[in-house]
C-alpha cells in the first residue's frame, strides 16, 4: 500500500433550482462528474501538490436523480498510486433533499443518503 491509498477528500455542495436541465427539477449528470472533478483536484493538491490533470473516468453509473435544490456529498478515496498516475473511487450521495410540495421552500435531512452516481477516474500528476 502507498502512502496516498486509502486518502478520502469529501465535497459537500447545494445544488442551485438554476442547475436543473430537465423536467421535475432533474440535474443533468455531467455534474456529478463536474463535482468528481473538483475532488481529484483537491486529492492531487494533498497527495501530490499540484492541481494534476484528469485522464478518464471508468464505469460511471447513474444510481438514482439529483435534483435542484438537493445537498450532495461527493467522496474520492484513492485506491491505487502509480508513479504519475492515482485511480480514485468516487460516490456521490444525496444527503438532502428538498419538498416542493410541502411548500416552495422545504427540506429535509435524509435518515439515509441516496446513492446517486459512482465512478472510477484516473488522474495524472507531473
Amino acid at each position: 500500500m502507498n502512502d496516498h491509498d486509502g486518502l478520502s477528500v469529501t465535497h459537500r455542495a447545494y445544488i442551485p433550482h438554476g442547475r436543473a436541465h430537465y423536467g421535475g427539477g432533474l440535474v443533468d449528470g455531467a455534474y456529478a462528474l463536474a463535482v468528481f472533478g473538483d475532488v481529484a483536484t483537491e486529492i492531487c493538491i494533498r497527495t501530490d501538490g499540484d492541481e494534476g490533470l484528469f485522464a478518464s473516468y471508468s464505469d460511471v453509473q447513474f444510481k438514482a436523480a439529483v435534483r435542484a435544490g438537493d445537498v450532495v456529498e461527493a467522496t474520492g478515496t484513492v485506491t491505487r498510486t502509480g508513479n504519475r498516475s492515482r485511480t480514485i473511487e468516487f460516490t456521490l450521495r444525496v444527503v438532502c433533499r428538498s419538498d416542493p410540495e410541502r411548500s416552495g421552500s422545504a427540506a429535509s435531512a435524509l435518515d439515509e443518503p441516496i446513492l446517486a452516481t459512482t465512478a472510477t477516474g484516473t488522474v495524472v500528476v507531473p
